[in-house]
């Protein structure tokens, strides 16, 4: 009797321990790709097209409730350039992020967000829902996919 007490102790102790780790993992992926997101959109607010260009995935596939779906990395630069540099600013719904690993691949990130007309500050802008794929490569992350929802 008393070595089942002991065993069911260990595997406890076992699980629990497990589970720390798998939280703190999880709590550093989350921290990791938050850090990413702000970089991100802090070049996307501030047309930086050369860190928007670095941080996107040459396999990329954006898909847009209205607009459709673009596989074209430099067609997105493009329109990105033209119609939203300067007119266009993001913020995230404080709070919003979640982030899902994707074992032996990267994560996935959802959230809500605005996007303010800058030529037109009084417009209410209401939340958006967004979903980004990121894979991780050997030296950094790269965004794969984007689902963006308004």
């Amino acid at each position: 009797m008393k070595s089942t007490t002991v065993i069911i102790a260990l595997i406890f102790i076992s699980n629990f321990c497990e589970m720390a780790a798998q939280s703190a993992a999880e709590e550093q992926l989350k921290e990791t790709i938050t850090k990413l997101d702000a970089d991100y959109f802090e070049a996307y607010n501030t047309c930086d097209m050369e860190k928007q260009s670095e941080m996107y995935s040459e396999d990329l596939e954006f898909y847009h409730d209205k607009g459709g779906l673009m596989t074209s990395k430099l067609d997105l630069l493009e329109s990105l350039k033209k119609n939203i540099c300067g007119k266009v600013t993001r913020e995230l719904v404080e709070g919003s992020i979640e982030v899902y690993p994707i074992n032996g691949f990267g994560a996935v990130e959802i959230g809500l967000h605005k996007f303010h007309n800058n030529q037109e500050p009084d417009a209410i802008s209401e939340p958006g829902k967004f979903i980004i794929i990121w894979k991780k490569t050997d030296s950094n992350w790269k965004i794969t996919r984007v689902i963006s929802l308004h």
